[in-house]
């Protein structure tokens, strides 16, 4: 198991190379709460009747939450109301937001570098909630952009929020290098033109 230490300094080796934008999803990446939103994602769909397998949030890591909602009511052939979404934000705000840990190493890894190269963040939660995490985080304060679910026509896996991310920090994508803990945000980076790092991979 590879100390924090030394997943930073690997970091650091693969992030090394002429770019001028470092584009970070948030649930995952620099936010240790996965678990977190998979236990509300349960804890809703628990009062609809579904018991939750929640390897479909590891599936989808980096979906609008309104896109995994919908795919859950295809899979368990349950018709899911249009307040799923308010009431999975609102269980992860109330009981889990306030404890939010960071991904010790990707976290440091964006204070190194705010003010010597463009941060985004680009994240497939709802802005509400991506500013209160990385406002606990202590992070809020280096980014420059948000690109948050809604806020493009399409999110991940598609381009759109990283191409968003890139021109509201008027950066080519090719200079941009985007951390992702998921497939669905690789599939964004890839089909955006941008190099990516899995960080779970690290």
């Amino acid at each position: 198991m590879k100390t924090e230490l030394e997943k930073l300094a690997l970091l650091n080796q693969r992030t090394a190379g002429n770019y001028e934008a470092f584009l970070y999803d948030c649930d995952g990446t620099l936010a240790d709460n996965m678990g977190s939103h998979k236990l509300s994602y349960k804890q809703v769909a628990a009062r609809y009747g579904i018991d939750l397998d929640t390897q479909i949030i590891d599936d989808l890591a980096g979906w609008p939450t309104a896109l995994v909602v919908n795919e859950i009511s295809k899979r368990y052939a349950v018709e899911l109301p249009g307040s799923f979404v308010e009431e999975k934000y609102a269980t992860f705000f109330d009981e889990y937001i306030d404890h939010t840990l960071p991904v010790e190493f990707v976290a440091t890894h964006l204070k190194q570098h705010a003010g010597k190269i463009r941060i985004a963040v680009v994240s497939g939660s709802g802005r509400k909630s991506v500013e209160k995490t990385l406002s606990v985080l202590g992070l809020l304060s280096f980014v420059e952009v948000l690109v948050c679910a809604g806020e493009t026509e399409n999110g991940k896996p598609f381009p759109d929020p990283f191409l968003a991310a890139a021109a509201q920090l008027g950066v080519d994508p090719s200079k941009c290098l985007v951390f992702e803990d998921g497939q669905p945000g690789v599939d964004a980076a890839i089909a955006a033109g941008m190099d990516w790092v899995r960080i779970d991979q690290i």
